[in-house]
């Protein structure tokens, strides 16, 4: 089985996050995509957004009734800092017969070198560079072994983010048709993101 993950804070999901699963699950014929929200970002300082279990419960609530969408809480389970390698590491050992890709947007592709034990990340999953508005991924600066385990893929260009999420729910805006219907009606019955 062909499975795509996406890790992420998820803060909220968007419909960005979808939008990117869905064409990435197109171009390579994935059989699934794994939305795997972090416990602990290991990059990002924490914000005073959602806890963990409303980040994953708004992904739960975002893939329901997709076929090929899964929400996993592996990383959740696990607690601690989420490093990638862990993850990666526990999905194989647990599903030795599938092949996974880690889909990242195209301006991360250029961190990778930086990835904690990166060395050993690229010989158990491919990555996979969405390319988004502003960023063009270049492999050729990657170093070899990484090269050979960074693929690209394209999708419909979209400008949006959790941050700006947030932020419009924190200046009193709306952001219905941004986020997916029950996302939205979760975070309005949570006062999620309020000031």
């Amino acid at each position: 089985m062909k499975v795509g993950i996406m890790g992420g804070t998820f803060d909220p999901i968007h419909i960005g996050h979808l939008l990117a699963a869905q064409s990435v699950c197109e171009e390579l014929g994935l059989d699934e995509v794994w939305f795997m929200p972090t416990n602990v970002p290991p990059h990002k300082e924490q914000t005073q957004g959602a806890t963990a279990r409303q980040r994953l419960e708004m992904v739960r609530l975002a893939v329901e009734g997709h076929e090929a969408f899964r929400a996993s809480d592996i990383e959740l389970v696990k607690g601690g800092v989420s490093y990638s390698i862990e993850t990666v590491s526990l999905l194989r050992e647990r599903y030795p017969d599938h092949r996974f890709y880690y889909i990242i947007g195209a301006d991360m592709v250029q961190y990778l070198p930086k990835w904690h034990r990166i060395d050993e990340l690229v010989r158990l999953v491919t990555f996979v560079g969405l390319q988004r508005p502003g960023f063009d991924a270049d492999l050729e600066e990657l170093p070899a072994p990484m090269k050979e385990a960074v693929m690209l893929a394209s999708m419909p260009q979209i400008e949006l983010s959790s941050t700006l999420i947030r932020e419009r729910r924190a200046a009193g805006r709306p952001v219905r048709y941004m986020v997916p219907d029950r996302v939205n009606n979760y975070i309005e019955v949570n006062r999620l993101y309020e000031t």
